[in-house]
């Protein structure tokens, strides 16, 4: 059995944004590559905008109309789904 470092195959990684047909995309790599760098940075944006979308939720929710509340809900599952697929993506990494 050899323990050298370059047998190591690292695990296939869960992107930060949807493949063709809105199926996931990975990427298979050493994740210090350029793709790797976006979809850091991506997870950060994504992750940024979320919390500042349920900051912005807290203050309207009591005075919004049905309208506002709809658009909102739409924006904060979108939301929500970006930040389940960050996680998943970093547990993965994790095993």
């Amino acid at each position: 059995m050899d323990d050298d470092a370059d047998d190591f195959i690292s695990p296939a990684r869960l992107l930060p944004w949807p493949g063709p047909e809105g199926k996931p995309c990975y990427l298979i790599g050493d994740a210090t590559g350029p793709v790797s760098r976006v979809a850091d940075a991506m997870e950060s944006v994504q992750l940024g905008m979320g919390g500042e979308l349920l900051t912005y939720a807290r203050g309207m929710i009591p005075d919004a109309s049905e309208t506002e509340i709809r658009y909102l809900a739409q924006r904060l599952t979108e939301a929500l789904q970006d930040a389940l697929r960050v996680a998943e993506s970093r547990g993965l990494r994790l095993r």
